[in-house]
């Protein structure tokens, strides 16, 4: 990031010099006016500050050179243009400052309005709005003024002063409350003149200076306060929650206002081209008449739906939805729209590609294929394996006994249940013990950001699905059910009261974010349809459900384009037959040491603890059986698939009885007289068996050479069960995983072995058996050539590759201080739940190289959690893997990233 450019370096574009495509450049916000404006949209005229202007602020403390000219420069345009100056005292010029990054972050940043107010020019403003309105329309416009003038002060206080907004919210309610209303639209000019005075006061007493008075230096320090906010704590918050990238600074859009505060004839709202919770075709959005746009999305009065519109001005209403309708098609996607009414004149101040739930994604990408507006590798490209997972989450099972209490707006869709807190600090507090919260607020705003985070749920009395509480959680994919305006908030009290009833913080209540229905207590859950299409019973082309038919459409398209096979994790017959119905093509990884818990713990630990030989043939002998009956379950419901089964890899402490808590209990017997000769044998032989570290000790092909018998006892049970499987008609295709090698030596001893056992088992059954050996250690990365001579596929660990490769103990350390490194910025995101490209990644990505450099044709697969990640996936399928492998719910998130990876790659035209 450059700190310095030279003063003829572009850092201001007028709105006619962008477009859509340079949102690098230009942020969201500024590139999509750009775009209107180009279009020939009735867009209010202005300029965007580059966010390079805001990379080097940040990176100096000052403005670069030759910022200052341009942005004089582009002023003096914009006031050419609009006949008028910057806060003229007669006829001023105001303009809005407002950020826009590359990436929406809604309400992360600073906006400031009125810019250009001040003692003189809200005289001036008054003036020009009354017109020749006569005694009626100028009491109006006297309100209108002195309105705008107040925000100004409270926003460009808190904005740019770092004033406390609660000081100006409490100056408000004294206002109202002595006038004996609670709606800010009952103040009159002549309590909105002594408001600007209070507000001046508290501005003095915070800041130590009077308000400015000149227009320019408002503007100048407005346009700092909008850089500095990119820095904001809970801009950075967003960013990592989101994982946007911390250096591409935000642009800075200067704005001609346009007033929807002007009386009846006027207002502001949010339109959506389609329901952005559902997907649905129709009219979405708020309308607030007599209000400019901070009233809609602070939620501080409720909104009116959009339709209501088409009553109050139809002129208005029929070209808004003209302009959707033509921004739709030009987009080709759903557009989330802010416009204001000026006294029945419609402008159009911002537009975007919106924000939508998991559910409107799909039926939204099906949709517009239908339509013709985009082809099925858009739509793919257009959905995301999070998006996925989330549609896969269930939902409330009501019946009689539960009666909602209280009914807002679904805002983002789920079921959640929780203790209801009325404060962010106390969510974070409750999350961090465990507990699922709900968190309640009147109306949120960017300062809740760490409570919407740990809280299952949001519930707010205020708003609409395009308020800050609305906006946050569908981007989130959190419940949220907003404007239950029967519910009275009361957080100092911690309390609120409904339908004649309180609940307390504590108490549990149950959202409901798609219907809006709030109910009290715990309301039971039912699976979703998405889990019950891919288990089959839903079929999804006889179904009423534009959803489940989305998403069948969109998974037939992934599983046609993709090149990654998705195999499951799976320890029985059971996991196996439900990943399967999810699209498993087989299991990259059955863990045959959960095959040895419970009832067998106690033969496993006498084959471990044995030094005599027929004590250890004993256990081993009983053991054989067992596991093969194991395998032939598993074979059974695989049939036909492959199987890739892990030798027996557990750290001895997950065997062993803990050497503390023995040493205790036989203490506590030598004390008491009992007879202890067994107990003792036991403590010497885990004594000389305990490790200090055991997921570094004697585990993986560590233990296979060590006890003799035991890899071959395994061997010898997955060669039987194959053999048994496929004369009983079946297809068994098993593969014989070695983990924890190291060296290639390692991998050679047990082949040979293994290959004659396989070869005395199999005979003439035609059962082909594979050896090959998990890549888990990084000295098996950086010597993949050598392995390869002895192993016939590959499948990495990517979980023990991230735990040696960072030197975490993955038992340890999310709880004791990933969460300072996610504070940090150090990551953006855990190693563990999504592959460290950098270095895990260099690992996989040269033993993958150099094994099939040495063995061409190796197969090659990933068994760790990272293989259902869904930007992992991408990782993998670049690194040119055959599979990857993960539970069996994120099997069809594994399908979906993997077709959507091969679109991305391709770059395909989805036009």
């Amino acid at each position: 990031m450059a700190a310095q450019k030279t003063v003829d370096h572009k850092y201001v574009y007028d709105f006619s010099e962008g477009n859509k495509d340079l949102k690098d450049l230009l942020g969201g916000k500024g590139a999509n006016l750009a775009e209107m404006t180009n279009l020939g949209l009735p867009v209010p005229p202005g300029f965007t500050i580059t966010t390079e202007a805001c990379q080097a602020y940040l990176a100096t403390g000052r403005e670069p050179d030759g910022l200052a000219g341009q942005i004089e420069t582009h002023l003096e345009s914009l006031e050419r243009a609009m006949g008028k100056r910057l806060g003229d005292p007669q006829d001023p010029l105001l303009v809005s400052v407002r950020s826009g990054a590359k990436f929406s972050m809604p309400g992360m940043m600073e906006t400031v309005l009125n810019v250009g107010l001040n003692d003189q020019s809200v005289v001036g403003l008054s003036a020009q709005a009354g017109g020749s309105g006569g005694q009626a329309a100028s009491g109006g416009a006297d309100r209108f003024a002195w309105d705008s003038y107040r925000r100004l002060i409270q926003m460009f206080g808190k904005t740019v002063c770092d004033v406390p907004g609660e000081e100006f919210e409490h100056a408000l309610d004294q206002a109202k409350s002595a006038k004996g209303t609670h709606n800010d639209l009952d103040l009159d000019a002549d309590d909105l003149r002594g408001l600007v005075d209070a507000y001046k006061k508290i501005f003095l007493k915070h800041t130590g200076r009077e308000f400015p008075q000149q227009p320019r230096e408002q503007l100048d320090l407005a346009i700092r306060a909008v850089f500095e906010s990119w820095n904001a704590e809970r801009a950075v918050l967003y960013r990592r929650q989101e994982r946007i990238p911390a250096d591409l600074g935000t642009a800075v859009n200067v704005v001609t206002m346009v007033f929807g505060n002007l009386g009846p004839d006027s207002g502001t709202g949010v339109a959506f081209t389609r329901d952005p919770a559902s997907g649905a075709q129709g009219i979405y959005g708020d309308y607030l008449a007599n209000a400019q746009g901070e009233d809609v999305v602070a939620g501080i009065r409720n909104t009116v739906p959009l339709q209501e519109l088409a009553q109050l001005d139809r002129t208005s209403y029929d070209e808004l939805l003209s302009i959707m309708a033509r921004l739709e098609a030009h987009y080709r996607d759903l557009c989330d729209i802010e416009f204001t009414i000026e006294r029945g004149k419609l402008w159009m101040l911002q537009t975007r590609v919106g924000k939508r739930t998991a559910a409107a994604a799909f039926v939204i990408a099906g949709q517009l294929v239908d339509e013709g507006l985009i082809d099925l590798d858009e739509a793919l490209h257009r959905v995301n394996g999070a998006q996925l997972a989330q549609l896969m989450f269930p939902r409330f099972q009501l019946d009689h006994e539960f009666q909602p209490v209280a009914t807002g707006i679904g805002a983002s869709p789920g079921a959640a249940s929780g203790t209801v807190v009325f404060t962010s600090a106390r969510a974070v507090e409750l999350a961090a013990e465990g507990k699922s919260v709900i968190l309640v607020r009147r109306e949120t705003n960017p300062d809740d950001l760490n409570g919407m985070i740990a809280a299952k749920g949001i519930l707010t009395s205020r708003g609409g699905k395009t308020s800050h509480a609305a906006v946050v959680a569908r981007g989130m994919g959190k419940t949220c059910v907003s404007g239950a305006d029967d519910i009275e908030v009361n957080v100092p009290a911690k309390r609120l009261t409904v339908a004649g009833q309180t609940v307390d913080e504590g108490d549990v209540v149950s959202i409901d974010g798609t219907t809006g229905k709030v109910y009290l207590g715990e309301v039971p859950v039912r699976p979703s349809e998405v889990v019950q299409y891919f288990e089959g019973s839903l079929d999804p082309e006889h179904i009423d459900n534009a959803l489940v038919r989305a998403v069948h459409r969109i998974m037939t398209h992934a599983d046609g384009k993709r090149r990654l096979a998705v195999r499951t994790n799976a320890d029985t017959g059971a996991d196996a037959a439900r990943a399967r119905r999810f699209g498993a093509e087989g299991i990259g990884l059955c863990r045959t040491e959960h095959m040895f818990l419970g009832d067998r713990r106690e033969l496993v630990e006498r084959l471990i603890l044995s030094r005599a030989a027929d004590e250890r043939e004993a256990a081993l002998e009983a053991l054989l059986p067992l596991q093969r009956a194991d395998f032939v379950e598993i074979f059974r419901e695989m049939d036909g698939l492959p199987v890739t089964v892990r030798l027996i890899d557990p750290p001895l402490h997950e065997f062993l009885p803990p050497l503390e808590q023995l040493a205790v209990n036989v203490a506590v017997a030598q004390e008491r007289g009992e007879d202890v000769a067994k107990e003792e044998a036991l403590l010497a032989a885990v004594r000389r068996m305990h490790e200090e570290n055991p997921m570094l000790g004697l585990r993986g092909v560590r233990l296979g050479l060590v006890i003799p018998g035991l890899f071959a006892m395994q061997v010898r049970a997955i060669a039987e069960a194959a053999v048994s499987c496929a004369r009983g008609g079946g297809v068994a295709k098993p593969e014989i995983m070695v983990p924890l090698v190291g060296a290639v030596q390692e991998l050679e001893t047990v082949r040979a072995e293994a290959e004659k056992i396989i070869a005395e088992v199999v005979g003439d059954s035609g059962v082909e058996v594979l050896i090959g050996t998990m890549i888990e250690v990084p000295r098996a990365a950086l010597t993949a050539g050598q392995i390869a001579e002895a192993a016939q596929f590959f499948s990495f660990g990517t979980n023990d590759l991230t735990q040696m490769g960072w030197g975490f103990s993955r038992d340890d350390v999310e709880g004791a201080f990933f969460w300072r490194y996610l504070e940090l910025g150090i990551f953006g995101i855990s190693p563990f739940e999504s592959i460290d490209r950098d270095g895990v990644g260099r690992l996989v990505r040269i033993a993958a190289e150099e094994g099939r450099a040495a063995r061409p044709g190796l197969k090659l697969g990933v068994c760790g959690e990272h293989g259902g990640d869904p930007d992992s996936v991408h990782f993998f399928h670049e690194v040119g893997l055959d599979y990857v492998s993960c539970s069996p719910f994120r099997v069809p998130v594994a399908r979906l990233e993997a077709g959507r990876a091969v679109v991305e790659t391709d770059g395909s035209d989805s036009r």
